[in-house]
């Protein structure tokens, strides 16, 4: 900002520093509307490390309902029969009730009918655990981590909290539950309509007749609703997953700052690879005055040979190079008065075939034979 003082006609500008993000919308944060790039891969990960994961609990708890009341259908005759027989021996001890004033009696009692109650209930817990570790298993696969148990402070913001009541999220919750409420009462009414004839039929049924109709009806209901569930589990399911990635969308320049952190700085790298390229040139350069031959295109490739008998089975290539790098081969041979040789063909075949410290290919020799022949005869005849 800037403000004007006029004294003695004298006009001063005092200059007054202005911070311009107090003037975003968003106080200097983010606009969330930039943040439209899908997340990374890196970001997934990232996130599934620190427990942000889409994970439904409609899921597991539809799957509950349908695997346990299908095994309390299956082993209904066995929980039956363990009740029965739990009902009979404490029918029987009845006449021992005078001893229930005996704490030694009274402990042993307590702790056979609490081991008859888990034996019996045993079966149907496992089986309710197995299916919500599986279902939860199979949303977002198999990576324990201890963060989210981990205290955030954050969590006992009070207007965090009014916010989460008042968000997209908790009127997802009061749709979710409504259609829960709705799909019980769907369920109870159809079953109620379908079975009301076999009602008056409880009337000429023995105590036990009786209990089994009731509980296979309340098993059929119990299923059928957990069927219905399932709706409502993919639903939410889906909406999850979506709120999850949107949660995770980032800015284009958090991809660009992730691509950095994760691949290096562009700019940097190609200092790096620049460098090396200058060191294996400088490298390559001080190799140049051991050949014996240099073998060009004859401007754009260069081919730095060297044979020497006594430590070479076959010619090494000790340096090679195009246009500028070539022209250094050439300027460096000629300060050494190293020879140097054109064909074009030879120059291209050994660029392309044979690196800087390998031997010639065999089917190369013949050629290159030739040439170190002649350069050594010219060699000898000048020596």
């Amino acid at each position: 900002m800037i403000r004007i003082v006029e004294e003695n006609k004298k006009v001063n500008m005092v200059m007054i520093p202005v911070n311009l993000r107090f003037f975003n919308g968003g106080g200097g944060g983010e606009d969330k509307d930039s943040k439209t790039e899908q997340p990374t891969e890196h970001k997934k990960k990232k996130a599934r490390g620190e427990g942000q994961v889409a994970k439904s609990e409609e899921v597991a708890t539809a799957a509950q309902l349908i695997i346990m009341f299908f095994f309390l259908r299956l082993l209904g005759g066995w929980v039956f029969n363990n009740v029965i027989a739990l009902f009979q021996y404490d029918i029987g001890i009845i006449p021992h009730s005078t001893d229930a004033m005996d704490a030694i009696w009274a402990s042993g009692y307590l702790q056979f009918l609490f081991q008859q109650v888990i034996l019996i209930a045993l079966p149907l817990l496992l089986i309710a655990m197995t299916t919500g570790f599986v279902a939860n298993l199979w949303q977002v696969g198999w990576q324990p981590t201890s963060k989210p148990m981990m205290p955030k402070f954050s969590k006992f913001n009070p207007i965090s909290g009014f916010k989460k009541i008042i968000s997209m999220q908790s009127l997802v919750k009061l749709v979710k539950s409504l259609a829960k409420l709705g799909i019980v009462g769907v369920v109870i009414f159809f079953q109620v309509r379908d079975r009301i004839g076999d009602i008056p039929m409880l009337f000429n049924m023995d105590i036990v007749a009786g209990a089994i109709f009731m509980a296979n009806w309340i098993i059929d209901m119990v299923i059928a609703v957990g069927a219905l569930f399932i709706l409502v589990a993919i639903a939410d399911y889906a909406y999850t997953r979506y709120e999850h990635i949107k949660k995770l969308k980032m800015t284009k320049q958090e991809v660009k700052d992730e691509m950095k952190q994760m691949d290096g700085d562009p700019l940097i790298k190609s200092k790096i690879r620049q460098k090396m390229m200058e060191t294996s040139m400088r490298r390559m350069m001080q190799n140049v005055p051991e050949a014996d031959v240099v073998i060009t295109n004859p401007t754009h490739y260069a081919v730095a040979l060297r044979y020497n008998n006594m430590i070479d089975k076959a010619p090494v290539v000790v340096a090679k190079g195009v246009d500028f790098a070539a022209k250094r081969i050439r300027e460096k041979a000629q300060e050494h008065s190293i020879a140097i040789v054109e064909n074009p063909t030879l120059a291209r075949a050994l660029y392309a075939d044979v690196e800087v410290g390998d031997e010639i290919p065999y089917e190369l020799w013949e050629s290159v034979v030739e040439i170190l022949a002649y350069v050594f005869k010219l060699k000898n005849r000048v020596s």
